[in-house]
């Protein structure tokens, strides 16, 4: 049959229609809604607000007698008013405000946290993907785990007879446990599709550890490196009390000697707000990169 009688064949058995106006609705548009963001803001917000105000009441009231041995939240803004206006001053070397102290006490946070991401994401996918790895360093790993921080300080002073390095071993060594763990756990539970798709890709070892094995265990890594985070500020704060220096853990320390409590709650808001941007950073992180994915 040729082409011809093809379309002829094509038009008796379906015959032309009139012409029918078709109408293609425009994608739907987000629109921008003032009153709807302002609603979900007023959620976030509203509660924690709330709920701190009424801490600051029964802190006022609980401590406003005099016999009590603990500043009321209004001694507290009389009495370090500088330190909450005005957190970057800088009247010298031992004299500046306690945004720096943060400043410098994140920066030995940044450099032992980071050694521990990186060691600790190598150790883990080493005892995840051997058998014999795992028999051997996870028990290792398990007791030294529950060893308290502050523990590892006079080991580490001695080994390295200085304050700044041993503060950043402390840190080092109080959070790469639960990077390990974790990222153990996630190398473990990688299907075993993704590892025949290696085996037929021919991956070598570090193509298969950064083309299959971080992907596929990032959410686990992120977790651990939540935990670890937590852990390193922690850490930090604990080690500075001893180790001395310009950080927000000897301020804390130096103003207990000297009796000065409202500077003392001062920092620890200090303390507690950074921790939090700590860990939602992480976690914006984590979620950007595994794209909302979460470890089961």
């Amino acid at each position: 049959m040729s082409i011809q009688a093809i379309e002829d064949t094509k038009v008796k058995a379906f015959p032309a229609k009139p012409a029918e106006v078709i109408a293609f609705t425009a994608k739907a548009r987000r629109r921008f809604e003032p009153i709807v963001i302002a609603g979900k803001l007023a959620s976030t917000l509203v509660p924690p607000v709330i709920v701190i105000a009424l801490m600051l009441v029964v802190w006022q009231i609980a401590c406003s007698s005099p016999t009590s041995s603990l500043p009321p939240p209004s001694q507290v803004w009389n009495e370090a008013y500088d330190l909450i206006a005005h957190p970057f001053f800088n009247n010298g070397p031992q004299d500046i405000g306690l945004a720096w102290r943060v400043l410098i006490s994140l920066q030995r946070v940044a450099i032992g946290f980071g050694l521990a991401a990186i060691v600790g994401v190598a150790l883990g996918a080493l005892v995840g993907q051997s058998i014999w790895a795992m028999r051997g360093l996870d028990p290792v790993f398990q007791i030294l785990r529950t060893v308290p921080p502050l523990a590892w300080l006079p080991l580490s002073l001695a080994a390295f007879r200085d304050s700044s390095p041993s503060a950043l071993f402390v840190i080092f060594i109080t959070s790469i446990w639960p990077i390990i763990i974790n990222t153990a756990v996630g190398v473990r539970n990688i299907p075993e599709d993704y590892r025949n798709v290696a085996r037929i890709l021919r991956l070598n070892q570090f193509e298969f550890f950064v083309k299959i094995m971080v992907p596929a265990a990032a959410p686990y890594i992120f977790t651990g490196l939540r935990i670890g985070i937590g852990l390193s500020w922690l850490a930090i704060v604990a080690a500075e009390m001893l180790t001395g220096g310009v950080g927000i853990g000897f301020f804390i320390w130096d103003a207990w000697n000297s009796s000065r409590l409202p500077d003392i709650i001062v920092a620890l808001a200090y303390i507690g707000v950074t921790g939090f941007c700590l860990d939602r950073l992480v976690a914006a992180v984590g979620a950007f990169v595994t794209r909302g994915t979460t470890a089961k």
